[in-house]
C-alpha cells in the first residue's frame, strides 16, 4: 500500500493485491497516504488457506479483473482531515448519553470514559507553556494531526489529572516519532505499548514503582497507559477490525515506572542515563513489547547463577522476535528485563555492576543456532528461503559473531550487543523476582523523550 502510493501520486495507475483479512485495513490506512481511495484488488480468503488449484481459480476469477479495474479507473488524492474544530460540540445529554455516543463512534475503549468538556480539558492545558494548537506530528495510518488539544482531551477521557499533562505530551512525542513506527501498532502479531517512566517526576506524580508494579488500581500507572491506547484509538485510529489486524490482542498497559532511589542507592545507571539522558532527567520510553514472562523466586547470590536463570527467562520469552536481531531487521531486538529492587541489591552487594550484569546475560542467553533459524526461518517464514545463520551473516543480515561456525548446536546470542537488553528497577523491594518482555523491534522500536515541565 505504501509503495503502491507513492507510484500513484507520480501518476501511475496502480493495483495492491489484499486478501480479504485486510481489506478493512487497507481502507483504513489510504486516508494516511494521502490517498482515500487507494485501488485494492482483492484476493479471496487467505493465500495459506488454499491448495494451488483453489487459489488459481480465485485469482482468475476475481483478482485478475479486480487488477484491471483498479489500472483503468482514475483516483483522486484526499486527506484524513476530520472536519471536527477546537469548539466543535460533539455530544450532549448525560454522562450516560455521551458515553454512548462515544462507543457508537468507536471514540471509547469500550470502558466508561470521562466527558471532554472544555472546562475538563481547559484545565490540562493550564498544566503545559505549549501551544494547544502546536502539532506534535502526524499519526498513521489515519495522517491525523497530533496536537496539544487532543492530547488533553484523551487525558481527560482517561480519567488522567491535569498534572499529568507534561508526561502524556511526551508519550505523544514518542509516539509522533518516525523511529517508533507507529503505522505497525496494528500488525497481525500483535503486543501493545509499554510506557517506561523515569525520573523523580515518578514520586512527584504518585506513580507506583514497589508492589505490584504494572498492576492497576494506581490511578497514575493506570489512567496514563490507557490514554496511550485512547490516543492510538482516537488520533492513529488503530481499531480492531479495521487497522488494526492483531490476531491476539493485549490488553492496554498500566505504566512501568522505574524505582530511581534504589538505582542511586546502589550506584546502577538509572533508565534515563541508559537512553542517553542526564541521570535524573524525567523522560518517557516507549516500546512494543509481545509479551511477558517472570522469572520467580531467583535464589542465592552467586552472581553468575543469578545471572543464568535470569538469562534463561530472556531466551524463554523470545521465539520469532528474533527476527529483529537477525535477517529482517539487523540487530534490533530490544527485549526488557524488570528487576525487583531485591535482586539487583544482591547482585550489588557481590560487586555486579549493572554493565556487568549486562555482559552476563549476553554469556548466557543464548540457544542452539538451528532453534533460532526455525523460528525466525522454517516455522515462522518471516525470513524466506530458510538460511542459516552463516548464509544471513555473509548477506549482511546478520552480524559476524552468528557466523564463528557451522555448527548446528553452537550456542548464539538473542541479541547482537549486550546493551541491547534493557533494564529497569521496579517492583515490591521485598521480594527476589524480575519479568521479561519480548521486543517487537521496528513494529514498535523504544523511543524516549524528555518530559518538559512548565517554568
Amino acid at each position: 500500500m505504501r509503495a503502491s502510493a507513492i507510484v500513484e501520486k507520480s501518476g501511475i495507475p496502480t493495483a495492491s493485491l489484499i486478501c480479504d483479512g485486510f481489506i478493512g485495513q487497507a481502507a483504513g490506512i489510504a486516508p494516511g497516504l494521502g490517498i482515500a481511495g487507494l485501488p485494492v484488488a482483492r484476493i479471496v480468503g487467505h493465500v495459506d488457506g488454499q491448495n494451488l488449484d483453489e487459489l488459481e481459480q480465485n485469482v482468475r476469477e476475481v483478482t485478475a479483473n479486480a487488477v484491471i479495474d483498479c489500472l483503468t479507473d482514475p483516483v483522486e488524492s484526499a486527506s484524513a482531515a476530520s472536519g471536527l474544530t477546537s469548539d466543535t460540540v460533539v455530544a450532549r445529554g448525560s454522562f450516560d448519553d455521551v458515553n454512548e455516543v462515544f462507543y457508537e463512534r468507536c471514540w471509547s475503549d469500550g470502558l466508561l470514559i470521562v466527558p471532554p468538556t472544555a472546562g475538563r480539558v481547559a484545565a490540562f492545558l493550564a498544566h503545559t507553556d505549549d501551544d494547544p494548537d502546536r502539532v506534535i506530528g502526524v499519526l498513521k495510518p489515519s495522517g491525523s494531526a497530533a496536537t496539544v488539544r487532543n492530547v488533553a482531551i484523551n487525558g481527560v477521557m482517561a480519567n488522567c489529572r491535569p498534572e499529568y499533562m507534561p508526561v502524556l505530551i511526551a508519550i505523544a512525542e514518542a509516539l509522533a516519532d518516525p523511529g517508533y513506527g507507529v503505522e505497525h501498532s496494528g500488525d497481525t502479531t500483535g503486543g501493545d505499548a509499554l510506557i517506561v517512566l523515569s525520573g523523580p517526576i515518578v514520586g512527584q506524580l504518585q506513580f507506583n514503582c514497589e508492589e505490584a508494579a504494572l498492576r492497576d488500581g494506581y490511578r497514575a500507572n493506570t489512567s496514563v497507559g490507557r490514554f496511550l491506547r485512547l490516543f492510538l484509538r482516537n488520533v492513529a485510529r488503530c481499531l480492531p477490525g479495521g487497522t488494526d489486524k492483531s490476531t491476539f490482542g493485549q490488553t492496554w498497559r498500566v505504566v512501568l515506572a522505574e524505582n530511581g532511589t534504589a538505582a542511586r542507592e546502589l550506584g546502577w545507571p538509572t533508565f534515563s542515563a541508559d537512553a542517553g539522558f542526564e541521570p535524573d532527567a524525567n523522560i518517557v520510553t516507549i516500546g512494543r513489547f509481545t509479551g511477558s514472562g517472570v522469572v520467580g523466586s531467583i535464589y542465592g547470590n552467586d552472581p553468575n547463577s543469578i545471572a543464568r536463570y535470569l538469562a534463561d527467562g530472556l531466551v524463554r520469552q523470545s521465539g520469532w522476535e528474533l527476527v529483529f536481531t537477525v535477517g529482517f531487521f539487523r540487530g534490533l531486538y530490544r527485549p526488557l528485563l524488570v528487576l525487583s529492587p531485591m535482586v539487583a541489591k544482591t547482585l550489588a552487594h557481590s560487586g555486579t555492576t549493572k554493565q556487568e550484569l549486562r555482559a552476563l546475560l549476553f554469556r548466557h542467553a543464548r540457544l542452539p543456532a538451528h532453534k533460532l533459524e526455525s523460528y525466525i526461518g522454517a516455522w515462522s517464514n518471516l525470513v524466506s528461503g530458510n538460511r542459516s545463520l552463516t548464509e544471513l551473516a555473509a548477506a549482511g543480515k546478520a552480524a559476524p559473531l552468528y557466523a564463528e561456525s557451522d555448527d548446528p548446536e553452537r550456542l548464539v546470542p538473542i541479541v547482537e550487543r549486550p546493551e541491547h537488553i534493557l533494564m529497569v528497577l521496579s517492583g515490591d523491594p521485598l521480594r527476589s523476582n524480575a519479568c521479561v518482555f519480548a521486543s517487537n523491534g521496528m513494529h514498535g522500536f523504544p523511543t524516549s523523550k524528555r518530559i518538559r515541565l512548565q517554568g
